[in-house]
């Protein structure tokens, strides 16, 4: 990458830390509600809905075509927007084409399979897949 796209990227995400890289093309609504921390990497085609925030910790990895989503609509009054935090902990990988949606952590070291929408929080050391995503194994330790 070069200085002028890392300034450009930096100006964008204010809180990113060192050694991320932000691929484009990205729709990233509010910017400033994502916290992104060092060493992660953000995939091409992705989108985050950061109303309700998200947070990226260390050596994420987010592949292609994510959808990251922190807020929906009420189901009666669909004019309300409501807003849940995601979290996505320290060194989880996220496949390709994933949805992961408001409120939802993804544990420390845990997999998201391609394609799967995430609607319940994933335990750390996990592969998760499907839709709705359910757990598929638990990784090794070694």
């Amino acid at each position: 990458m070069t200085e002028e796209y890392d300034a450009l990227v930096h100006e964008i995400f204010p809180d990113m830390g060192d050694g991320s890289r932000i691929n484009t093309l990205l729709t990233a609504v509010r910017p400033h509600n994502v916290h992104i921390g060092r060493n992660v990497i953000v995939m091409r085609g992705s989108l985050m809905m950061l109303v309700g925030g998200i947070t990226l910790e260390d050596e994420v990895l987010v592949a292609a075509n994510v959808q990251l989503i922190s807020n929906n609509h009420d189901l009666n009054q669909r004019n309300i927007i409501t807003c849940k935090p995601v979290r996505i902990c320290r060194k989880a990988w996220i496949g390709a084409g994933a949805t992961i949606l408001p409120g939802v952590t993804v544990g420390e070291n845990a997999v998201v399979g391609a394609g799967s929408v995430v609607t319940r929080d994933v335990p750390p050391m996990t592969i998760v897949a499907g839709n709705p995503a359910k757990i598929i194994r638990k990784i090794d330790e070694k």
